[in-house]
Protein backbone atom coordinates (compact mmCIF):
# COMPACT_ATOMS: atom_id res chain seq x y z
CA UNK A 1 0.00 0.00 0.00
CA UNK A 2 1.16 3.53 -0.80
CA UNK A 3 -0.39 6.64 0.74
CA UNK A 4 0.37 10.23 -0.31
CA UNK A 5 -1.08 12.79 2.11
CA UNK A 6 -1.26 16.39 0.91
CA UNK A 7 -1.50 18.53 4.03
CA UNK A 8 -2.22 22.05 2.70
CA UNK A 9 -2.01 24.50 5.55
CA UNK A 10 -4.96 26.83 6.25
CA UNK A 11 -7.05 25.38 3.41
CA UNK A 12 -10.74 26.27 3.55
CA UNK A 13 -12.99 23.56 2.18
CA UNK A 14 -15.36 26.09 0.64
CA UNK A 15 -12.55 27.58 -1.47
CA UNK A 16 -12.16 24.37 -3.47
CA UNK A 17 -14.13 23.61 -6.61
CA UNK A 18 -15.11 20.15 -5.34
CA UNK A 19 -16.85 21.89 -2.41
CA UNK A 20 -18.71 24.29 -4.69
CA UNK A 21 -16.37 27.27 -5.01
CA UNK A 22 -16.90 29.04 -8.36
CA UNK A 23 -13.31 30.23 -8.77
CA UNK A 24 -10.95 27.74 -10.40
CA UNK A 25 -8.61 27.41 -7.43
CA UNK A 26 -8.16 23.65 -7.42
CA UNK A 27 -8.28 21.81 -10.77
CA UNK A 28 -5.85 19.10 -9.64
CA UNK A 29 -7.46 18.58 -6.25
CA UNK A 30 -10.86 18.49 -7.96
CA UNK A 31 -9.58 15.76 -10.28
CA UNK A 32 -8.55 13.72 -7.23
CA UNK A 33 -12.00 14.33 -5.73
CA UNK A 34 -13.77 13.04 -8.84
CA UNK A 35 -11.93 9.74 -8.44
CA UNK A 36 -12.43 9.51 -4.70
CA UNK A 37 -14.64 10.34 -1.73
CA UNK A 38 -15.36 13.88 -0.61
CA UNK A 39 -16.31 14.20 3.06
CA UNK A 40 -18.53 17.21 3.64
CA UNK A 41 -18.39 17.59 7.43
CA UNK A 42 -14.92 16.87 8.77
CA UNK A 43 -13.51 19.09 11.52
CA UNK A 44 -10.22 19.54 13.32
CA UNK A 45 -10.87 18.95 17.00
CA UNK A 46 -8.28 21.53 18.08
CA UNK A 47 -6.94 24.54 16.21
CA UNK A 48 -4.83 26.20 14.96
CA UNK A 49 -1.61 24.64 13.62
CA UNK A 50 0.23 23.27 16.67
CA UNK A 51 -2.85 21.89 18.47
CA UNK A 52 -4.31 20.50 15.24
CA UNK A 53 -1.31 18.50 14.07
CA UNK A 54 -0.62 17.39 17.63
CA UNK A 55 -4.15 15.99 17.77
CA UNK A 56 -3.50 14.20 14.49
CA UNK A 57 -0.20 12.77 15.73
CA UNK A 58 -1.56 11.61 19.08
CA UNK A 59 -5.12 10.90 17.86
CA UNK A 60 -6.28 12.61 21.03
CA UNK A 61 -8.07 15.85 21.81
CA UNK A 62 -5.96 18.68 23.15
CA UNK A 63 -7.63 18.43 26.54
CA UNK A 64 -5.90 15.02 26.85
CA UNK A 65 -2.58 15.44 25.03
CA UNK A 66 -2.06 18.84 26.66
CA UNK A 67 -1.41 20.89 23.50
CA UNK A 68 -3.98 23.66 23.01
CA UNK A 69 -1.90 26.85 22.79
CA UNK A 70 1.03 28.23 20.80
CA UNK A 71 3.05 29.13 23.91
CA UNK A 72 3.16 28.48 27.62
CA UNK A 73 2.76 25.15 29.39
CA UNK A 74 0.03 23.97 27.05
CA UNK A 75 2.11 24.22 23.89
CA UNK A 76 4.02 21.06 24.82
CA UNK A 77 2.79 17.48 25.20
CA UNK A 78 2.25 15.91 28.58
CA UNK A 79 5.46 14.65 30.16
CA UNK A 80 5.23 11.05 31.38
CA UNK A 81 7.51 11.56 34.35
CA UNK A 82 8.52 8.58 36.46
CA UNK A 83 6.45 6.17 34.34
CA UNK A 84 8.42 7.04 31.19
CA UNK A 85 10.14 3.93 29.85
CA UNK A 86 13.18 3.60 27.54
CA UNK A 87 10.85 4.48 24.67
CA UNK A 88 8.11 6.98 25.36
CA UNK A 89 4.41 6.23 25.27
CA UNK A 90 4.07 8.49 22.23
CA UNK A 91 6.64 6.42 20.40
CA UNK A 92 4.27 3.46 20.64
CA UNK A 93 0.95 5.22 20.20
CA UNK A 94 1.42 7.93 17.55
CA UNK A 95 -0.39 7.65 14.24
CA UNK A 96 2.80 7.31 12.15
CA UNK A 97 4.08 4.62 14.54
CA UNK A 98 0.84 2.70 14.10
CA UNK A 99 1.26 3.04 10.32
CA UNK A 100 4.78 1.66 10.74
CA UNK A 101 3.38 -1.28 12.67
CA UNK A 102 1.01 -1.89 9.76
CA UNK A 103 4.04 -2.22 7.49
CA UNK A 104 4.40 1.27 6.02
CA UNK A 105 7.59 3.31 5.74
CA UNK A 106 6.59 6.73 7.09
CA UNK A 107 7.96 10.03 5.75
CA UNK A 108 7.18 13.69 6.47
CA UNK A 109 8.18 16.68 4.33
CA UNK A 110 7.32 19.64 6.55
CA UNK A 111 8.80 22.56 8.46
CA UNK A 112 6.04 22.29 11.07
CA UNK A 113 8.24 20.85 13.83
CA UNK A 114 10.86 23.57 13.41
CA UNK A 115 8.35 26.42 13.14
CA UNK A 116 6.56 25.47 16.37
CA UNK A 117 9.38 23.64 18.20
CA UNK A 118 6.99 20.70 17.94
CA UNK A 119 9.63 18.00 17.93
CA UNK A 120 7.16 15.43 19.18
CA UNK A 121 5.92 15.48 15.55
CA UNK A 122 8.82 13.21 14.58
CA UNK A 123 7.54 10.34 16.74
CA UNK A 124 6.95 7.40 14.43
CA UNK A 125 8.40 8.82 11.20
CA UNK A 126 11.18 6.84 9.55
CA UNK A 127 12.27 9.93 7.65
CA UNK A 128 11.58 13.63 8.19
CA UNK A 129 12.64 16.49 5.92
CA UNK A 130 12.64 20.07 7.19
CA UNK A 131 12.21 22.45 4.26
CA UNK A 132 14.19 24.99 6.28
CA UNK A 133 12.13 28.18 6.10
CA UNK A 134 9.94 27.85 9.20
CA UNK A 135 6.69 27.80 7.23
CA UNK A 136 7.56 30.69 4.92
CA UNK A 137 8.47 28.39 2.03
CA UNK A 138 6.42 28.07 -1.14
CA UNK A 139 5.08 24.94 -2.77
CA UNK A 140 7.86 24.71 -5.34
CA UNK A 141 10.39 24.34 -2.51
CA UNK A 142 8.34 21.61 -0.83
CA UNK A 143 7.83 19.91 -4.18
CA UNK A 144 11.57 19.70 -4.84
CA UNK A 145 12.09 17.57 -1.73
CA UNK A 146 8.97 15.42 -2.15
CA UNK A 147 9.67 14.83 -5.84
CA UNK A 148 13.22 13.77 -5.07
CA UNK A 149 11.96 11.25 -2.51
CA UNK A 150 9.42 9.87 -4.97
CA UNK A 151 12.12 9.55 -7.61
CA UNK A 152 14.20 7.48 -5.21
CA UNK A 153 11.53 5.52 -3.37
CA UNK A 154 8.09 6.15 -4.87
CA UNK A 155 8.14 3.14 -7.20
CA UNK A 156 8.39 0.83 -4.23
CA UNK A 157 5.56 -0.34 -2.05
CA UNK A 158 4.43 0.15 1.55
CA UNK A 159 4.98 3.86 2.21
CA UNK A 160 3.18 6.85 3.72
CA UNK A 161 4.39 10.25 2.50
CA UNK A 162 3.19 13.44 4.24
CA UNK A 163 3.68 16.55 2.05
CA UNK A 164 2.99 19.83 3.83
CA UNK A 165 2.47 23.03 1.79
CA UNK A 166 1.93 26.44 3.42
CA UNK A 167 0.87 28.67 0.53
CA UNK A 168 -2.68 29.61 1.69
CA UNK A 169 -1.36 30.52 5.15
CA UNK A 170 -1.17 34.19 6.06
CA UNK A 171 0.84 36.14 4.93
CA UNK A 172 -0.22 35.16 1.41
CA UNK A 173 3.01 34.47 -0.40
CA UNK A 174 2.55 33.03 -3.88
CA UNK A 175 5.50 34.32 -5.96
CA UNK A 176 4.87 37.60 -7.85
CA UNK A 177 5.83 35.80 -11.05
CA UNK A 178 2.73 33.64 -10.69
CA UNK A 179 0.60 36.62 -11.66
CA UNK A 180 -3.02 37.32 -10.78
CA UNK A 181 -5.13 34.35 -11.90
CA UNK A 182 -8.37 35.71 -10.36
CA UNK A 183 -8.14 39.40 -11.17
CA UNK A 184 -11.15 39.27 -13.52
CA UNK A 185 -13.33 37.02 -11.36
CA UNK A 186 -15.88 38.31 -8.83
CA UNK A 187 -15.16 38.04 -5.13
CA UNK A 188 -17.57 36.19 -2.80
CA UNK A 189 -20.81 38.16 -2.76
CA UNK A 190 -21.56 37.98 0.96
CA UNK A 191 -18.81 40.45 1.91
CA UNK A 192 -20.60 43.59 0.72
CA UNK A 193 -19.46 47.15 1.29
CA UNK A 194 -22.01 47.57 4.07
CA UNK A 195 -20.66 44.48 5.83
CA UNK A 196 -17.11 45.76 5.43
CA UNK A 197 -18.09 49.15 6.87
CA UNK A 198 -19.65 47.45 9.87
CA UNK A 199 -16.46 45.47 10.40
CA UNK A 200 -14.34 48.63 10.09
CA UNK A 201 -15.65 49.79 13.47
CA UNK A 202 -14.83 46.50 15.23
CA UNK A 203 -11.86 45.68 17.47
CA UNK A 204 -9.35 42.89 17.68
CA UNK A 205 -6.18 41.64 16.00
CA UNK A 206 -6.76 40.94 12.32
CA UNK A 207 -9.90 43.06 12.36
CA UNK A 208 -10.61 45.21 9.32
CA UNK A 209 -8.33 48.03 10.44
CA UNK A 210 -5.52 45.62 11.41
CA UNK A 211 -5.63 42.81 8.85
CA UNK A 212 -1.97 41.93 9.52
CA UNK A 213 -2.12 41.62 13.33
CA UNK A 214 -2.39 44.37 15.94
CA UNK A 215 -1.19 47.17 13.64
CA UNK A 216 -0.02 47.63 10.04
CA UNK A 217 3.43 46.20 9.42
CA UNK A 218 5.33 48.02 6.69
CA UNK A 219 8.13 45.46 6.44
CA UNK A 220 5.58 42.73 5.82
CA UNK A 221 3.86 44.99 3.30
CA UNK A 222 7.07 45.06 1.29
CA UNK A 223 7.73 41.33 1.62
CA UNK A 224 4.19 40.06 1.04
CA UNK A 225 2.49 42.24 -1.53
CA UNK A 226 -0.54 39.96 -1.80
CA UNK A 227 -1.48 40.51 1.86
CA UNK A 228 -3.62 43.58 2.63
CA UNK A 229 -2.62 45.62 5.66
CA UNK A 230 -6.18 46.80 6.27
CA UNK A 231 -9.55 46.21 4.67
CA UNK A 232 -10.28 49.83 3.84
CA UNK A 233 -12.40 49.31 0.73
CA UNK A 234 -13.44 47.02 -2.09
CA UNK A 235 -9.92 46.89 -3.51
CA UNK A 236 -8.58 45.48 -0.25
CA UNK A 237 -11.39 42.91 -0.11
CA UNK A 238 -10.39 41.75 -3.58
CA UNK A 239 -6.73 41.73 -2.63
CA UNK A 240 -7.49 39.46 0.31
CA UNK A 241 -9.57 36.95 -1.63
CA UNK A 242 -7.22 37.00 -4.61
CA UNK A 243 -4.16 36.61 -2.36
CA UNK A 244 -5.63 33.66 -0.48
CA UNK A 245 -7.06 31.96 -3.57
CA UNK A 246 -3.80 32.39 -5.48
CA UNK A 247 -2.04 30.57 -2.63
CA UNK A 248 -4.53 27.72 -2.95
CA UNK A 249 -4.04 27.57 -6.72
CA UNK A 250 -0.25 27.64 -6.40
CA UNK A 251 -0.30 24.69 -3.98
CA UNK A 252 -2.75 22.90 -6.27
CA UNK A 253 -0.31 23.19 -9.18
CA UNK A 254 2.29 21.25 -7.22
CA UNK A 255 -0.25 18.70 -6.08
CA UNK A 256 -0.78 18.06 -9.77
CA UNK A 257 2.95 17.68 -10.43
CA UNK A 258 3.36 15.06 -7.72
CA UNK A 259 0.30 13.15 -8.94
CA UNK A 260 1.73 13.22 -12.46
CA UNK A 261 4.99 11.85 -11.07
CA UNK A 262 3.11 8.91 -9.56
CA UNK A 263 1.61 8.25 -12.98
CA UNK A 264 5.03 8.38 -14.63
CA UNK A 265 6.31 5.91 -12.03
CA UNK A 266 3.44 3.58 -12.93
CA UNK A 267 2.01 3.47 -9.40
CA UNK A 268 -0.80 6.05 -9.48
CA UNK A 269 -3.65 3.55 -9.72
CA UNK A 270 -2.37 1.66 -6.67
CA UNK A 271 -1.66 4.73 -4.51
CA UNK A 272 -4.10 6.25 -2.04
CA UNK A 273 -4.19 10.06 -2.09
CA UNK A 274 -5.53 12.19 0.76
CA UNK A 275 -6.03 15.96 0.68
CA UNK A 276 -6.80 17.83 3.90
CA UNK A 277 -5.54 20.63 6.15
CA UNK A 278 -4.79 21.51 9.75
CA UNK A 279 -7.43 24.27 9.86
CA UNK A 280 -9.13 26.87 7.71
CA UNK A 281 -9.08 30.67 7.58
CA UNK A 282 -11.44 33.49 8.42
CA UNK A 283 -11.78 35.82 5.44
CA UNK A 284 -14.08 38.40 6.99
CA UNK A 285 -16.30 36.10 9.05
CA UNK A 286 -16.87 37.39 12.57
CA UNK A 287 -15.01 40.55 11.54
CA UNK A 288 -11.65 38.73 11.37
CA UNK A 289 -9.50 39.01 8.26
CA UNK A 290 -6.60 36.91 7.00
CA UNK A 291 -6.06 34.65 10.01
CA UNK A 292 -7.55 31.91 12.20
CA UNK A 293 -8.61 33.00 15.68
CA UNK A 294 -11.74 31.09 16.63
CA UNK A 295 -13.39 27.71 17.11
CA UNK A 296 -15.86 28.60 14.37
CA UNK A 297 -16.88 26.92 11.13
CA UNK A 298 -14.21 28.45 8.94
CA UNK A 299 -11.27 27.67 11.19
CA UNK A 300 -12.39 24.21 12.34
CA UNK A 301 -13.96 22.79 9.16
CA UNK A 302 -11.32 21.18 6.95
CA UNK A 303 -11.51 19.59 3.52
CA UNK A 304 -11.18 15.83 3.45
CA UNK A 305 -10.74 14.11 0.11
CA UNK A 306 -9.78 10.45 -0.04
CA UNK A 307 -8.95 8.68 -3.28
CA UNK A 308 -8.50 5.10 -2.11
CA UNK A 309 -8.18 2.12 -4.45
CA UNK A 310 -11.32 0.03 -4.26
CA UNK A 311 -13.20 2.32 -1.88
CA UNK A 312 -15.43 4.00 -4.44
CA UNK A 313 -16.38 7.58 -5.18
CA UNK A 314 -18.98 10.15 -4.19
CA UNK A 315 -19.80 12.40 -1.28
CA UNK A 316 -20.24 11.48 2.36
CA UNK A 317 -22.17 13.51 4.89
CA UNK A 318 -21.97 12.93 8.62
CA UNK A 319 -20.00 14.71 11.31
CA UNK A 320 -16.47 13.40 11.81
CA UNK A 321 -13.34 14.60 13.50
CA UNK A 322 -10.32 14.62 11.22
CA UNK A 323 -8.70 12.09 13.53
CA UNK A 324 -11.67 9.75 12.93
CA UNK A 325 -10.89 9.67 9.22
CA UNK A 326 -7.24 8.81 9.83
CA UNK A 327 -8.20 6.09 12.32
CA UNK A 328 -10.43 4.70 9.57
CA UNK A 329 -7.63 4.73 7.01
CA UNK A 330 -5.31 3.06 9.51
CA UNK A 331 -7.83 0.25 9.89
CA UNK A 332 -8.11 -0.07 6.11
CA UNK A 333 -4.37 -0.86 5.89
CA UNK A 334 -4.65 -3.40 8.68
CA UNK A 335 -3.41 -1.17 11.50
CA UNK A 336 -4.75 -1.11 15.01
CA UNK A 337 -5.63 1.89 17.17
CA UNK A 338 -3.92 2.59 20.44
CA UNK A 339 -5.69 2.41 23.77
CA UNK A 340 -6.52 5.95 24.85
CA UNK A 341 -7.16 7.38 21.39
CA UNK A 342 -10.17 9.68 21.03
CA UNK A 343 -10.36 8.86 17.31
CA UNK A 344 -13.09 6.45 16.23
CA UNK A 345 -12.76 4.41 13.05
CA UNK A 346 -15.76 4.03 10.75
CA UNK A 347 -14.05 1.70 8.27
CA UNK A 348 -16.81 -0.91 8.14
CA UNK A 349 -19.72 1.42 7.29
CA UNK A 350 -17.47 3.31 4.87
CA UNK A 351 -16.61 0.13 2.99
CA UNK A 352 -20.28 -0.81 2.92
CA UNK A 353 -21.38 2.61 1.70
CA UNK A 354 -23.45 3.19 4.81
CA UNK A 355 -24.17 6.61 6.29
CA UNK A 356 -22.36 7.26 9.54
CA UNK A 357 -21.18 10.09 11.74
CA UNK A 358 -21.04 11.44 15.26
CA UNK A 359 -24.05 13.08 16.91
CA UNK A 360 -22.03 16.22 17.60
CA UNK A 361 -18.45 17.48 17.74
CA UNK A 362 -16.67 19.64 20.30
CA UNK A 363 -14.12 22.03 18.82
CA UNK A 364 -11.44 23.94 20.74
CA UNK A 365 -9.16 26.92 20.15
CA UNK A 366 -6.71 28.54 22.59
CA UNK A 367 -4.00 30.33 20.58
CA UNK A 368 -5.77 33.62 19.70
CA UNK A 369 -8.95 33.22 21.74
CA UNK A 370 -10.05 30.65 24.30
CA UNK A 371 -13.17 29.06 22.89
CA UNK A 372 -14.99 25.77 22.71
CA UNK A 373 -17.72 25.15 20.18
CA UNK A 374 -20.29 22.44 19.56
CA UNK A 375 -21.17 21.49 15.99
CA UNK A 376 -24.51 19.67 15.82
CA UNK A 377 -27.30 19.35 13.25
CA UNK A 378 -27.39 22.69 11.39
CA UNK A 379 -25.93 24.61 14.31
CA UNK A 380 -22.70 25.88 15.77
CA UNK A 381 -22.66 26.99 19.39
CA UNK A 382 -19.53 28.93 20.43
CA UNK A 383 -18.62 29.43 24.09
CA UNK A 384 -15.95 32.12 24.64
CA UNK A 385 -13.73 32.15 27.74
CA UNK A 386 -11.23 34.74 26.46
CA UNK A 387 -12.28 36.94 23.54
CA UNK A 388 -8.79 37.67 22.20
CA UNK A 389 -9.80 41.38 22.32
CA UNK A 390 -12.56 40.81 19.74
CA UNK A 391 -15.36 41.58 22.25
CA UNK A 392 -17.20 38.36 21.52
CA UNK A 393 -20.12 37.59 23.84
CA UNK A 394 -19.83 34.57 26.10
CA UNK A 395 -22.23 32.61 23.93
CA UNK A 396 -22.96 32.67 20.19
CA UNK A 397 -25.24 30.45 18.15
CA UNK A 398 -25.38 30.22 14.36
CA UNK A 399 -27.52 28.23 11.94
CA UNK A 400 -25.02 27.33 9.23
CA UNK A 401 -27.71 26.19 6.81
CA UNK A 402 -29.44 29.57 6.62
CA UNK A 403 -26.50 31.75 7.70
CA UNK A 404 -23.36 30.19 6.19
CA UNK A 405 -21.08 33.13 7.07
CA UNK A 406 -22.09 33.47 10.73
CA UNK A 407 -23.71 36.90 10.51
CA UNK A 408 -26.77 36.39 12.75
CA UNK A 409 -26.26 35.30 16.35
CA UNK A 410 -29.34 33.30 17.40
CA UNK A 411 -28.37 32.74 21.03
CA UNK A 412 -30.97 35.20 22.35
CA UNK A 413 -33.80 34.19 19.99
CA UNK A 414 -33.28 30.42 20.19
CA UNK A 415 -32.23 29.80 23.80
CA UNK A 416 -33.65 26.27 23.56
CA UNK A 417 -31.16 25.29 20.87
CA UNK A 418 -28.33 27.10 22.66
CA UNK A 419 -29.16 25.19 25.84
CA UNK A 420 -28.91 21.88 23.97
CA UNK A 421 -25.46 22.83 22.73
CA UNK A 422 -24.38 23.90 26.21
CA UNK A 423 -25.56 20.56 27.61
CA UNK A 424 -23.51 18.68 25.00
CA UNK A 425 -20.45 20.73 25.89
CA UNK A 426 -20.93 20.11 29.62
CA UNK A 427 -21.35 16.36 29.09
CA UNK A 428 -18.20 16.22 26.92
CA UNK A 429 -16.20 18.19 29.46
CA UNK A 430 -17.32 15.93 32.31
CA UNK A 431 -16.27 12.86 30.30
CA UNK A 432 -12.86 14.33 29.41
CA UNK A 433 -11.77 15.62 32.80
CA UNK A 434 -10.73 12.30 34.42
CA UNK A 435 -8.03 11.97 31.75
CA UNK A 436 -7.28 15.68 31.28
CA UNK A 437 -3.65 16.63 30.70
CA UNK A 438 -1.66 17.39 33.86
CA UNK A 439 -4.79 16.81 35.94
CA UNK A 440 -6.56 19.97 34.80
CA UNK A 441 -8.29 21.43 31.75
CA UNK A 442 -5.56 22.98 29.55
CA UNK A 443 -7.98 25.74 28.54
CA UNK A 444 -8.36 26.78 32.17
CA UNK A 445 -4.60 26.59 32.63
CA UNK A 446 -4.13 28.83 29.58
CA UNK A 447 -6.40 31.41 31.18
CA UNK A 448 -4.42 31.26 34.44
CA UNK A 449 -1.14 31.76 32.57
CA UNK A 450 -2.34 34.92 30.87
CA UNK A 451 -4.62 33.77 28.08
CA UNK A 452 -4.03 32.87 24.44
CA UNK A 453 -0.36 33.14 23.52
CA UNK A 454 -0.75 35.51 20.57
CA UNK A 455 -2.50 38.22 22.61
CA UNK A 456 -0.45 38.03 25.81
CA UNK A 457 1.03 41.42 26.68
CA UNK A 458 -0.50 43.11 23.65
CA UNK A 459 -3.36 44.99 25.27
CA UNK A 460 -1.66 48.22 26.48
CA UNK A 461 -0.33 49.18 23.05
CA UNK A 462 -3.50 47.99 21.35
CA UNK A 463 -5.65 50.18 23.60
CA UNK A 464 -3.59 53.13 22.42
CA UNK A 465 -4.17 52.18 18.80
CA UNK A 466 -7.91 51.82 19.37
CA UNK A 467 -8.07 55.30 20.86
CA UNK A 468 -5.99 56.75 18.02
CA UNK A 469 -8.26 55.23 15.38
CA UNK A 470 -11.59 56.43 16.76
CA UNK A 471 -12.48 53.28 18.67
CA UNK A 472 -12.13 54.64 22.18
CA UNK A 473 -15.34 52.97 23.35
CA UNK A 474 -13.86 49.57 22.50
CA UNK A 475 -10.69 50.52 24.37
CA UNK A 476 -12.69 51.35 27.48
CA UNK A 477 -14.63 48.09 27.28
CA UNK A 478 -11.54 45.96 26.76
CA UNK A 479 -9.74 47.66 29.60
CA UNK A 480 -12.71 46.98 31.88
CA UNK A 481 -12.86 43.32 30.85
CA UNK A 482 -9.17 42.47 30.82
CA UNK A 483 -7.47 45.22 32.77
CA UNK A 484 -5.30 47.73 30.97
CA UNK A 485 -2.09 45.79 31.74
CA UNK A 486 -3.13 42.48 30.21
Amino acid sequence: MRILYFDIDTLRADHLGCYGYPRNTSPNIDAIAREGIVFDQVYASDTPCLPSRSALLTMQFGIKNGIVNHGGTDADPVVEGVERRFQSRLHATSLPRRLQMAGLHTVSVSSFAQRHSAFHWYAGFNEAFDVGKFGFETADEVHAIAADWLTRRGGGDHWFLHVHMWDPHTPYRAPPSYGEPFVNEPVPAWLTESVREEHWAMAGPHSAQEAIGFAPNESWARLFARQPQSIDGAAAVRRMFDGYDTGVRYADDYVGRLVDQLANLGVLDDTAIIVSSDHGETLGELGIYCDHHTADEFVSHVPMIVRWPGLGTGRRAGLHYQIDVFATLLELVGGKPSRGWDAQSFATPLERGQATGRDHLVLSHCAWTCQRAVRFEDYLLVRTYHDGFHLFPAQQLYCLRTDPHEQRDLSMVRPDIAARGEAMLATWHHAMMPSAARGRDPLENTLREGGPFHVRGQLPSYLERLRATGRGEHARTLAAIHGAKS
